[in-house]
């Protein structure tokens, strides 16, 4: 159990101990802002002050008294303003961190929350009408991310995109290639209303006469089926650029021929949870506590999203997956309720389905807004973002912000190739210790479990400790909630103080045994590093 678990449990037992509480509000227990204040605090005291009747600076000295803790690491307990409890750590604790880092114990290189069990994590799943935009971007690699999150938790991971290739959509797409097919053999054609424009539309129509050549007709079906295919290739190759591949693939048109989706909705009307209204197909969510209900089959017999996306997810929930996540744009935020009502009433549990959405993002550069319009096609896409800035810088620019945030993509700082920029500030610090590693194999000192830890005791070997030791912490936070910027924070925290660190103590010294304990710190640093970019999807260097 590391430190922090272990510090919440005695927490409670103490608090059961001083007070009696029925229900003991959630404790946290966190480095405080101010360093003064130990290296582990909690508002404990402050929580409770009111159910047990006391200030909480009294309550706060009752749980002091009530702890039970180890003093060989654990050197001091203090109370501070407004109702904090601090508590102060050992050095040797951290020191003796060390070797377990190396050894990549301890939850320092994976956990075992997830062992034997099943994950799905479906996202991108955009449908295959144009290049993927920069919000598919950031939702491809959030997906990736949160895949790599439970991997690293133990879980069996499948990667699924799931696209809509049947409707308004396909048939606008396939329209749109035969108008441009029609202009280049010569033939005048009225482009079709809000058809999709674009130099690929063009170049997909050159590529289908210069294959089927110029005698197919008007709504010939190859029309629809070449341009999906050839779309949906350059969507997989795209996404290969930035490291990511899926482990299988579903779509629309298989669930219609299934009859999955006519089993929808007759079991849905066998519930009186479908009607016919106004000549469209109605889902009856106002039976379910909804405040309208909404369109299912709308009056030109095509479906909207919810219907296609409940027999998508019943046959996710059928596969006996432990842990269902989805990943969407907040575009979905208003239709998916609907999605997991269905499920819900069809009689399966939906309590295993985490939907998680994310915000938009917009491009800068020097500050300014990058203008778009995705209806005329001249959005920038993904592609264009990889090979201007390379995938780890975009990987990376995607994820610093929270999903629940707008991103603004800074492209100034983007193109920055010094410390300026995040991802290389992280690199550096990687490809820097491979440097004093090299350096000191060189010089004849090899990392060596033999190193004599108590030499680490410069405040910056401290600090650079006491970031180590948070790993885990940080890997369970990014597990209940699924969020890879906290990954991402805690990397440049580390990465600070390892700069720090260099700048104050010099590794490979005279002194033998202290070289060899601040290699192996050194080393420590690197593995975690490397640990959480590969989480990332960001390449660890070497040297650059």
């Amino acid at each position: 159990m590391n430190l922090k678990k272990r510090l919440i449990r005695e927490l409670a037992e103490a608090t059961n101990s001083a007070f009696s509480i029925d229900h003991l509000p959630p404790i946290h227990v966190s480095p405080p802002k101010n360093p003064a204040f130990g290296d582990l605090s909690s508002n404990l005291p402050l929580l409770i002050a009111k159910l047990v009747n006391e200030k909480p600076m009294a309550a706060g000295e009752q749980l002091k008294s009530s702890l039970k803790t180890d003093s060989a690491i654990i050197t001091k307990i203090s109370i501070s303003e407004p109702g904090f409890i601090n508590f102060y750590i050992s050095p040797s604790y951290y020191q003796s961190l060390l070797q377990r880092i190396l050894d990549g114990v301890d939850g320092f290189r994976g956990g075992d929350t997830g062992k034997n069990k099943k994950a799905i994590v479906e996202f991108v799943s955009a449908n295959p009408t144009g290049p993927l935009s920069i919000g598919h971007g950031r939702q491809a690699v959030l997906g990736d991310c949160v895949a790599n999150i439970l991997s690293w938790h133990g879980y069996k991971i499948t990667r699924e995109y799931y696209y809509n290739n049947v409707g308004r959509q396909m048939r606008l797409l396939a329209d749109s290639v035969d108008a441009r097919y029609r202009e280049l053999i010569g033939e005048k054609i009225d482009f079709p209303e809000d058809g999709y424009q674009g130099d690929y539309i063009r170049d997909i129509a050159k590529s289908i006469l210069k294959k089927f050549g110029n005698k197919l007709t008007v709504n010939d079906p190859v029309f629809r089926s070449y341009s999906e295919d050839k779309i949906f290739h350059q969507i997989k190759t795209v996404l290969k650029l930035i490291h990511i591949n899926f482990d299988s693939f579903a779509n629309e048109r298989d669930y219609y021929d299934s009859g999955a989706i006519d089993r929808v909705i007759k079991k849905l009307r066998d519930k009186d949870l479908v009607y016919d209204a106004d000549g469209a197909t109605w889902f009856r969510v106002t039976a379910l506590g909804k405040s309208q209900d909404r369109v299912l089959i709308k009056r030109s017999g095509e479906p909207t999203y919810r219907l296609p996306d409940i027999a998508y997810h019943i046959h996710k929930v059928e596969r006996k997956f432990d842990l269902i996540v989805d990943i969407f744009g907040a575009d979905h935020q208003d239709t998916f309720p609907d999605v997991l009502a269905g499920i819900e009433n069809l009689g399966y549990s939906i309590e295993h389905i985490k939907v998680l959405i994310h915000q938009f993002v917009t491009l800068t550069k020097g500050g300014t807004k990058v203008k778009m319009s995705t209806r005329k096609a001249t959005f920038v896409t993904l592609k264009e973002l990889i090979d201007r800035f390379g995938p780890d810088v975009v990987r990376y620019f995607f994820i610093m912000r929270g999903m629940n945030s707008h991103l603004n993509f800074d492209m100034t700082l983007a193109a920055d190739q010094s410390e300026n920029n995040p991802v290389y500030y992280l690199q550096y610090a990687h490809a820097r210790i491979c440097n004093i590693i090299k350096y000191g194999e060189r010089e004849g000192v090899k990392l060596s479990t033999g190193f004599t830890k108590e030499k680490l005791e410069h405040p910056s070997e401290l600090t650079l400790m006491r970031s180590l030791a948070s790993y885990p912490d940080v890997l369970d936070s990014a597990l209940e909630t699924l969020e890879p910027q906290g990954i991402a924070n805690f990397l440049q925290s580390l990465a600070a103080n390892f700069h720090k660190f260099y700048a104050d103590c010099r590794v490979i010294t005279s002194d033998k045994e202290l070289s060899k304990a601040r290699l192996a710190l050194v080393s420590a640093v690197q593995g975690i590093l490397g640990n959480g970019l590969d989480i990332l999807g960001i390449d660890a260097p070497q040297k650059m």
